[in-house]
């Protein structure tokens, strides 16, 4: 199955990146490089853009789909969070915008093969990089009970997860759970009836072990600790999130660091710190009603942008 990706909020993140000519562009999480497509595009004839992915499909993909605009190209087989390590790696001493897309595509969730959908019944693995050590089967069959119901709880917001913690321990006691199919039955099973209709059940447990797997959080916010020192002044980030969890570390980040930029009056110079952003989306940009019904993925993208002082 080809890889498939649609870019969301793509008239959106152009804006907010204000591309240019001869700009240098980081797309810290390529998918399946439509928004890097773009980014190229709007930056033409001589921007440059460095593409990273944690990933290997990904890259495989962007290469060939990128392939007539090579030369203007960089990519990575890295996590975002490696981004400042890649610039060295390039002798990059700023960057015109970052770009980081954190939902999860199609091709992760249609043919990866590596679990990360409760539709299907693969190998329980949700492992973005395959180099990473450690797989979703791993966690489910060995953390104790107090540490699922947490990983549950804190990274799926999950209103069942101790009773889905028990159920999990009390099955895998029998024989192990190796695939996404077992532990989405296992799942319903502990989950009363009623007690959530809107969305399958097993959806946030699934979030939870691929947040907790994949380190995303804390990939996340390390990351955004240096996006200050890593963009030219006037460069710009653009977020695109899709879950609370996501949205509330960016959105605290975002105001921490402008808050650091205005004027203290106890200071002599009458300065503030260098390196800080501004604000570009007082309130988050969501996708409209048109994008929503064309691409239902979509529905949950909050975007935030800031842009260096």
């Amino acid at each position: 199955m080809a890889y498939r990706h649609i870019p969301v909020m793509r008239a959106e993140v152009l804006e907010y990146l204000n591309c240019r000519a001869g700009g240098v562009y980081a797309d810290g999480t390529l998918g399946g490089a439509g928004h890097a497509r773009a980014i190229l595009e709007h930056s033409a004839p001589d921007g440059l853009l460095i593409g990273l992915d944690q990933d290997a499909d990904a890259i495989t993909n962007a290469r060939e789909f990128l392939a007539d605009q090579a030369e203007r190209v960089r990519l990575f087989h890295r996590n975002f969070a490696q981004l400042p390590e890649v610039m060295g790696q390039l002798g990059l001493k700023g960057l015109d915008g970052i770009l980081l897309d954190l939902g999860i595509s199609l091709h992760h969730l249609q043919a990866s093969g590596r679990g990360f959908s409760f539709l299907r019944d693969e190998p329980l693995d949700m492992r973005m990089d395959i180099r990473a050590a450690q797989t979703a089967a791993d966690l489910i069959n060995r953390l104790k009970e107090d540490d699922l119901r947490r990983i549950l709880q804190e990274y799926g917001e999950e209103r069942w997860s101790g009773r889905i913690a028990r159920r999990i321990i009390h099955v895998r006691r029998i024989q192990p759970i190796r695939t996404s199919g077992e532990l989405a039955r296992i799942v319903c099973e502990a989950v009363p009836r009623g007690g959530r209709a809107r969305i399958h059940p097993a959806t946030r447990v699934f979030m939870a072990l691929r947040i907790a797997v994949n380190d995303e959080l804390n990939r996340l916010a390390e990351l955004l600790d240096q996006v200050p020192e890593m963009l030219n002044p006037g460069g710009r980030l653009c977020v695109l999130s899709f879950h609370s969890l996501e949205d509330r570390i960016v959105k605290r980040h975002l105001k921490a660091m402008e808050k650091r930029n205005r004027r203290d009056p106890w200071l002599q110079d009458g300065g503030g710190s260098e390196g800080t952003l501004k604000i570009l989306t007082r309130k988050v940009v969501r996708p409209g009603p048109d994008e929503i019904a064309a691409n239902p993925m979509a529905r949950s993208t909050k975007l935030r942008a800031a842009e260096r002082v």
